[in-house]
């Protein structure tokens, strides 16, 4: 069991887990107060509640030093303590990397009201200046504050923030990038957001943008990367055309545009292929380019009472992590048995794969309440977890996940291949052959050929929100592209 996944990390695309506000809110506080009290916390927490800091080099269960922290559930007030986000704000900033969402799908979904459309609007405002503070302050990259263009199609995002069109989008998010441009201090770098919900829009979202990253044009404030959204995220033909157009009109360069980053991005399958895309650029034009890619699937998961159980990544199949329902059982109360040992013995799962979290833990340290035990509330609950049992099955799930993350890359890099990334219907075709091919070419329309040679290959390769090649077309990108 690998408890540095740090030094484990090797050369591949880099997972962010989005830290929970509710997971780091046990570690912050605890800093302070007695926010758990000291015989709740597990035998096998070596070091207390910073057990669960994975960001801490020498006291966390596991150490890894990468992370994304949004903005959207964050203090976002620098003047005040915050002892809940402490683990964010505190932490050692030379053996950390700290990526701020920047908290546009609050905007989206309308729960950061204003008129974004008007610099002048007072609510708008706030938001906007206090972001690029809290990023400035905390956050290593940060991206800038886009205005998504699906808030078109939501009708809380349209009455809160007053965007109803595409273009306004656009619009809107340059009235972000024009204040962050004037207004940064340089201590935050910032990825330039590509959204657009098709073909057309992610084109001509690049080209409205583009700018901002150009450092003949801007260069004291231009923006540092680059973050995917929209249909870029999730195509990986559309976004290697993107990083060909970026090569080539020079906005992917050695110590300027070093980073990329995937919004939302779970799939194990992507975890190489974002690996292999890596690679190539830095073999043929940046060998300072790094990909990331967030997912907050290890939090979400506990939240629905999901725990990773292992990961299946066998030869020429789906790759997947295995979840199930985790163990509530109040009979578990007073069980001293471990934690694996329990859930095997009595049949709950059929496997489990221990994490540093959970070797050495009690299945009592889950199922914390008895029959007849009251809760915080003073009520008998249905459940026999209390709060703290979450934030402890959220860490086992953070490991479960990075570790599954890395030991996919180990495998691929040993020839294991899912079946999502070969082609083998007439002649064998490997996808990183395809990346490796397309980079090597020092020609922007060769390239782009080279592309649209394989184009029916990678239309089948899955996109991170499931949708295959032509469905990615005919589906949402078509019908946006039609009745926007």
């Amino acid at each position: 069991m690998n408890t540095n996944l740090t030094e484990a990390q090797n050369d591949y695309a880099i997972f962010l887990p989005a830290l929970s506000g509710f997971y780091a809110t046990f570690v912050g506080k605890q800093r302070f107060d007695q926010y758990v009290e000291a015989d709740r916390i597990p035998s096998n927490f070596n070091n207390g509640m910073e057990s669960l800091n994975y960001l801490n080099k020498d006291e966390g269960q596991f150490q890894y030093k990468w992370t994304l922290y949004s903005a959207g559930h964050a203090d976002l007030d620098v003047t005040k303590h915050s002892p809940k986000e402490d683990m964010v704000r505190n932490r050692d900033r030379e053996n950390t990397w700290v990526l701020g969402d920047s908290g546009g799908f609050q905007i989206g979904k309308g729960v950061w009201e204003g008129d974004w459309k008007d610099p002048n609007c007072p609510k708008a405002h706030k938001k906007r200046d206090g972001v690029l503070r809290w990023m400035d302050a905390y956050m290593d990259y940060g991206m800038i504050l886009d205005i998504p263009a699906w808030v078109s199609r939501s009708e809380a995002g349209q009455r809160a923030t007053g965007v109803s069109t595409y273009q306004e989008a656009v619009d809107a998010t340059r009235i972000n990038n024009d204040y962050w441009q004037k207004h940064r201090t340089g201590a935050c770098k910032f990825l330039n957001v590509l959204q657009g919900e098709n073909f057309e829009q992610a084109d001509d979202w690049y080209e409205q943008m583009k700018d901002y990253c150009d450092p003949s044009i801007y260069p004291d404030t231009h923006f540092n990367g680059w973050a995917m959204g929209g249909q870029n995220m999730c195509d990986i033909e559309l976004a290697i055309k993107r990083l060909v157009t970026l090569r080539f009109d020079g906005l992917l360069e050695k110590g300027i545009h070093d980073i990329m980053h995937f919004l939302g991005t779970s799939k194990l399958e992507w975890a190489v292929l974002l690996t292999d895309v890596q690679r190539a650029v830095r073999k043929y034009h940046n060998e300072n380019f790094t990909i990331t890619f967030d997912c907050a699937s290890p939090f979400l998961a506990t939240a629905n009472g999901q725990i990773y159980t292992q990961t299946e990544t066998d030869d020429r199949s789906k790759w997947v992590y295995r979840m199930v329902p985790s163990v509530d059982d109040k009979k578990y109360a007073s069980d001293t048995r471990g934690f694996r040992d329990a859930v095997l013995q009595d049949g709950v799962f059929n496997s489990f794969s221990d994490s540093p979290i959970s070797k050495g833990l009690e299945v009592k340290d889950v199922c914390i309440y008895a029959p007849g035990d009251l809760n915080k509330i003073g009520k008998e609950g249905k459940t026999s977890w209390d709060s703290f049992a979450y934030a402890i099955q959220m860490g086992h799930n953070v490991w479960s996940h990075i570790n599954a993350v890395q030991e996919a890359n180990r495998q691929y890099s040993n020839g294991v291949m899912p079946n999502m990334l070969i082609q083998e219907t007439f002649d064998r075709v490997y996808f990183k052959d395809v990346v490796e091919k397309i980079f090597s070419i020092n020609d922007r329309d060769r390239a782009l050929e080279e592309v649209e040679k394989h184009r029916k290959y990678l239309m089948g390769i899955i996109g991170t929100r499931g949708a295959v090649g032509k469905k990615t077309i005919n589906a949402s990108a078509n019908f946006n592209k039609f009745f926007q």
